[in-house]
């Protein structure tokens, strides 16, 4: 028998949650950026040792959303945290409390899975441990229910607290007479999600603020040999405007994203990728059911 479970990392956007993942797992599984909503699909990161296997669900974080795809983002966190082993709630302890901690608490305080709330970036200062922990017990004595939660400080930059984690993850988990992925697996996430998304992360890199919430992409294509793969991709914008800044004086930013994300796709996938990139207007395409679909965003409701 193994120690099993899926565990779900929810929060508000921006919390840490897929550097927590990626600490963890050991691996990239889920990119990263200091840009709000850059996780947009649920990713799977599983960790196997002597202990168990821990499945991990990363999920986009609750915000306010403004558009069909970010209330797909908004469900999928949802129903992330209602089908998981374990709850894990990170909360950004750098900033003080915020709206969408306090739905997430709320949440936690009817689950029927075991919580846990993790106060990540304790490196910062000021920290606000106690805005949170006070935020708590105003909930608890509103609704008058008492819930048993454990609180661990992490930062997920400089691997703080993450032992303290796994070890209060994988006495949660349960026996089971096999893990729920092959040992060697350490996500599930599509190969073409996972190709769109390390461009992405590019892109938000280079651009920061300008255009990155309309900005989507989508592999169209991979003409894979046995030393070479040729990824063919379009980027999607919403105006004319955002296109020559996706593109850049002379196609910078382009040849930028390509210069980045050509060796990290190679080292991911074990062979040569070569990206060829195309920018396309599409206005609304964050309400386009279809284009949602193509890029993985809808398709799971």
């Amino acid at each position: 028998m193994k120690n099993c479970a899926v565990v779900g990392i929810v929060g508000r956007t921006n919390s840490g949650k897929s550097t927590l993942l990626n600490r963890i797992v050991g691996e990239k599984v889920s990119i990263v950026s200091p840009v709000a909503q850059t996780t947009r699909n649920t990713v799977r990161g599983i960790l196997t040792e002597p202990r168990g296997q821990l499945v991990f669900i990363d999920t986009p974080g609750l915000h306010k959303s403004e558009s069909a795809l970010g209330t797909l983002m908004n469900r999928m966190a949802r129903q992330a945290s209602a089908g998981v082993d374990i709850l894990t709630v990170v909360f950004d302890g750098g900033e003080r409390p915020h709206l969408e901690d306090d739905g997430w608490m709320r949440r936690a305080l009817y689950a029927e899975q075991p919580v846990i709330f993790v106060l990540n970036k304790n490196d910062c200062n000021p920290f606000y441990e106690a805005a949170f922990k006070d935020m708590w017990t105003a909930i608890q004595d509103e609704k008058q229910i008492t819930r048993e939660v454990s609180w661990i400080k992490t930062s997920a930059i400089k691997a703080s607290g993450t032992a303290e984690l796994m070890q209060q993850l994988f006495a949660l988990a349960k026996p089971s007479p096999d893990y729920l992925f092959p040992d060697d697996v350490v996500t599930d996430y599509p190969r073409k999600l996972a190709i769109a998304d390390v461009i992405r992360e590019k892109f938000l890199a280079r651009l920061r603020e300008e255009v990155p919430h309309e900005m989507g992409v989508k592999v169209d294509h991979i003409d894979e040999s046995p030393d070479k793969w040729i990824v063919q991709a379009t980027v999607y914008v919403n105006r004319p405007s955002q296109k020559g800044i996706v593109i850049g004086p002379k196609g910078r930013t382009l040849k930028y994203v390509r210069h980045c994300a050509e060796p990290e796709l190679s080292e991911i996938f074990g062979v040569k990728v070569s990206l060829e990139l195309w920018v396309k207007i599409e206005k609304a395409w964050m309400k386009n059911f279809w284009l949602l679909q193509q890029m993985g965003y809808a398709g799971k409701m």
